[in-house]
Order: C-alpha cells, then structure tokens, then sequence
C-alpha cells in the first residue's frame, strides 16, 4: 500500500527557479504507480528549443581605448580633434614638428630600427611600406641596406632628413585604422617620455558589457548575442574579446572587484549608426538545446528512491513516471523518460 505523499519546496538546478516537488512515499510500488487523484492543475508536455540566456548591461561604443605615448622630450608642435579618423601612413601627431605616422601591426613600437635589427617589428614595418607603394627591400623580418633605402625614400616623402633610421617615437603600430577618443596634450606645450599624447579605439561600433566573474561561463568567445537597442531594435553580436579587469576599490574599506570584460562585435555597422555611444542590454546564451521535451519546472516531483518524475494524467486517473532532467531555462526544465513525448499530459502540484 502506497503512503502519503509529502510536499517540499526546493530550488532548481543552477538556480534557476524553484520548484514544488513531491516525494513518492514507497519505493516497493512500481513507477508507473496510479495517483491519489488526478490534479487539478495540468499541462501538456511541449517540444522547444530550449536556451539557457542571461542578460547584461552593456555600452555601445568603440570598443578598447588605447594610449598613444609619447617616447623622447620635446613640443607638442600638431594633435588631432576628437573624433577624428586615420589610416595607414596617416601623420597622427607630431613632436618637435616631426610626425608619428600610423602603421598597421599587432606589436607596439619599442625600439629604433636600423640595418641589421630582425623581428616582428621589422616585418610589420616592411608590410606597410610594401602597402605604402615602396618597394626594392623582400618584405621579412630583417632590415636591411634594401629597407633602409626605402626607409629613406618615405622620409623624403614626408619632409624628413633621409637617415634610413626608424626612430623610437616615429611609428605608432595599431591593428587598423583609428579613431582618437580623447586628447591629453596641448599643441605648443612640452611634453616628456612616457607621456600619453592621446587615446584612440577603432573605428567600428562595438559593445562593452562588464560581468562579474562568476559569469564567466557565458563569455564564450565567437558566441553569439543578441544586442538591443535603445529604439527596442535587436541586432545580432559575436563576443570577439574577453579579459579580466581589476576594478580598484572605493575606499579602504571594500576590496577590489575582478570582473570579466566583454568585447561584442556588431557585424551590421548600418543598424548602429545612429548611435556614437549607447546604453544597451545584451543577451548571452550560456546553453541551448533543439527540439528537446521541455515541462514547467513547478511540474517535477522529487521521488523518494530518488531522481525526479512527473504526474502523467490519463483520462480519470493519473501515476508517476521517473523522468531524467537536462537543461534547466525560463522556468522550463528538459525531460526525458519512457512513455514521455510531446503531447503528453502532466499534473501540476498546488
């Protein structure tokens, strides 16, 4: 003889949501064990694609800011406006009147070049003098008589004694083209070593989300996102960058905060346009599942021998089927079991 059911309240996996759960009193009845009653409150087992999302807030911008540094003393003698955009072989500022040129590479300027320095440094040059036009030098990783004259010939080009030297300072190597968010130096003012000049991002709209680090798991980088608006409109985004920032603390008395940021790229640069900067929220993905049984959560009951099941209902009676749970997502919960498919109708506890 079967014994009394009894009624507990616990939380869902992950967190989730919570769940009116039931324990089947004797394990020596079989599974499919006829009810006390038919319940009152029913619903329809439903085949769903199944996602595990969460959102965040995020800010519409520019993505990464970066600093230009100044690397030898001297006057301030040209800067750029705010908002203003460069390319390859681009005079970005200058100082003391000669120009720091934007060049396009990976690895930021750290030392002269002259003839006989090999590196990544020296490729990244020779590649965008070979871009520029210039040629006579094999484009690789060695400087030699060949790249120092061409070294020269663009030094003529830009008014500049022909050393054939590349001098610390005279290059700023940045991915692509830039865009200068903000200004430090004032033209006609000194400036020494190791100064900021400017700071600079790209030039496509990207989007900036800080999650604190226990949600690292939905920065996954290539995942797709879903970014809305400030006009209500959804565009899709791809997470491009992810990295750990140490937020300083506001006082002595709390701790600095690590949080995981988030670079998402917007693909449509046209749905973005009407934006410079942005509040938006962004909706990660953290797990999905295609055409699986789903049931509302408030629908499982915890079995007594252990595991989960579900209140199958069968016209005027009803009994409890063992059910193995997957994902667990917007108050629904993957099932899956014999005799479970779509369709099939289950009890709801009060």
């Amino acid at each position: 003889m079967r014994r009394a059911l009894t009624a507990v309240v616990v939380l869902a996996a992950g967190g989730a949501a919570s769940a009116f759960l039931v324990n089947r009193g004797d394990t020596s009845q079989a599974a499919d064990q006829t009810a006390a009653a038919v319940p009152v409150n029913t619903t329809k087992v439903a085949q769903q694609t199944l996602k595990d999302t969460e959102s965040a807030d995020g800010e519409l911008g520019f993505g990464t800011t970066s600093a230009a540094v100044n690397r030898a003393a001297g006057t301030i003698t040209g800067v750029p406006d705010s908002g203003q955009e460069f390319r390859r072989g681009h005079t970005v500022y200058s100082v003391d009147n000669k120009p720091t040129t934007l060049m396009y590479g990976a690895l930021p300027a750290y030392r002269k070049l002259v003839d006989g320095t090999e590196g990544t440094d020296v490729l990244q040059l020779e590649q965008n003098l070979s871009a520029m036009g210039y040629t006579g030098f094999t484009v690789d990783d060695e400087y030699t008589d060949a790249t120092a004259e061409a070294v020269a010939e663009w030094q003529e080009d830009l008014g500049l004694e022909e050393t054939g030297v590349v001098e610390l300072g005279s290059v700023l190597f940045a991915p692509g083209h830039i865009r200068v968010d903000s200004v430090q130096a004032a033209e006609g003012a000194p400036i020494g070593p190791n100064q900021n000049v400017l700071t600079y991002t790209g030039t496509t709209k990207a989007v900036t989300v800080q999650l604190d680090a226990a949600d690292q798991r939905l920065a996954k980088p290539k995942a797709k996102v879903d970014v809305t608006l400030p006009d209500g409109g959804v565009v899709p985004g791809r997470v491009e960058k992810v990295s750990t920032v140490i937020i300083p603390a506001e006082s002595a008395e709390k701790d600095p905060e690590t949080k995981v940021e988030v670079i998402v790229a917007i693909d449509n640069q046209k749905a973005v346009a009407a934006w410079s900067l942005a509040s938006v929220d962004v909706t990660f993905t953290a797990s999905e599942r295609k055409n699986v049984l789903t049931v509302p959560v408030a629908a499982l009951v915890a079995l007594r021998e252990g595991g989960f099941g579900v209140e199958v209902v069968d016209g005027t009676a009803s009994r409890y089927v063992p059910v193995k749970t997957g994902l667990f997502a917007g108050g629904q919960v993957e099932i899956s079991g014999a005799g479970i498919k779509a369709g099939t109708e289950v009890g709801i506890p009060k």
